[in-house]
């Protein structure tokens, strides 16, 4: 009868098999808690309010990093498109079960690189109008989020009318490679030959020729600027607004983010409120995992708002169906 044979196990053995142990146990636990990715492309104070918007949503149901119930990761392009793209592969690569992307660019970024993982899009156009639709007209079947249409711009920029009655010629400055500032800039021209304003329009391709461009429409006496949709002008609006200032122009916009950094007068979409409404979708999928029901939705929230100081430096009043951004 052959005897049982019986292995002797050394000290270090035992601690490698409780260290193998433990960290199986933590891999597994870690499975459980929903990875999101958040994709931004540049460090701004009003994209900022979307992404602050995005994550108070997730927390309001119950998927907090702080508390342990959910991984973040996070990267800022700082506004270098290689690097976005690089961020966005990282992502990938993570296998993150959600990527929330924040503006327009970061969204055609994420479409571009996956089709399967979820996209979660705020700051963003509708996928028409960011060229991110079929040749038959669908949208991607992986972007879900809330975008924004142009039907306000043509209210933001009557908001320069009304407070300036006597307004014949208003300046803009426009990013050539961002689908969404084209399409408002070709709205806006519309909306000035209907209302026989004179528009002087200037291309800008980086942050760093925003002074010297703007100065150059300031030249040609226009009576008001016009801040688009443009992440160069998320990025460039102090640099706009103290030109402007230096020779008495107002300056308006459509981002109620931009009122906070010197514009005088928005109608727009509330950021916080943008990034929140996505984040309660990215919140639905993550409870129920699945996608059943989630459609991409428009911003529900749209307000007038103002600036105090610049109000009362251009000696205007603004009524009571106007916000006063603090």
């Amino acid at each position: 009868m052959n005897k049982p044979t019986y292995h002797s196990f050394k000290p270090g053995s035992i601690l490698f098999i409780v260290l193998i142990l433990f960290f199986s146990c933590t891999s597994e636990k870690n499975k459980s808690i929903p990875v999101v990715g958040f994709l931004d492309l540049l460090q701004d104070e009003t994209l900022e309010q979307a992404k602050v918007g995005f994550f108070e949503a997730l927390k309001s149901e119950g998927f907090d990093e702080n508390n342990k119930t959910l991984e973040v990761v996070y990267r800022n392009a700082q506004g270098d498109q290689p690097s976005l793209i690089q961020a966005c592969d990282y992502m990938i690569s993570k296998n993150v079960d959600l990527i929330a992307t924040n503006p327009t660019l970061s969204t055609i970024t994420a479409v571009q690189k996956t089709k399967t993982i979820p996209i979660f899009m705020m700051v963003s156009p509708r996928a028409d109008l960011a060229g991110l639709t079929t040749k038959d007209g669908k949208n991607p079947v992986n972007l879900f989020g809330v975008f924004e249409t142009l039907d306000y711009i043509d209210t933001s920029l009557m908001l320069i009318k009304k407070t300036f009655p006597a307004v014949k010629k208003i300046g803009v400055i426009y990013n050539q490679s961002e689908p969404q500032s084209v399409d408002a800039l070709n709205e806006i021209e519309n909306q000035c030959e209907i209302e026989g304003i004179e528009l002087v329009s200037m291309p800008v391709t980086a942050s760093n020729e925003t002074q010297l461009v703007v100065q150059s429409i300031l030249n040609q006496e226009i009576d008001a600027f016009f801040a688009l949709p443009d992440n160069i002008v998320f990025s460039s609006m102090e640099v706009i607004v103290k030109s402007c200032d230096a020779l008495k122009i107002p300056v308006f916009t459509s981002e109620e983010g931009l009122v906070k950094r010197g514009a005088i007068a928005a109608f727009g979409a509330d950021m916080y409120q943008w990034g929140y409404q996505s984040g309660l979708q990215a919140a639905r999928f993550l409870k129920q995992k699945s996608l059943a029901g989630i459609t991409p939705a428009i911003v529900e929230v749209r307000r007038k708002v103002f600036n105090e100081n610049k109000a009362k430096q251009f000696n205007v009043s603004f009524d009571s169906t106007f916000v006063l951004v603090k």
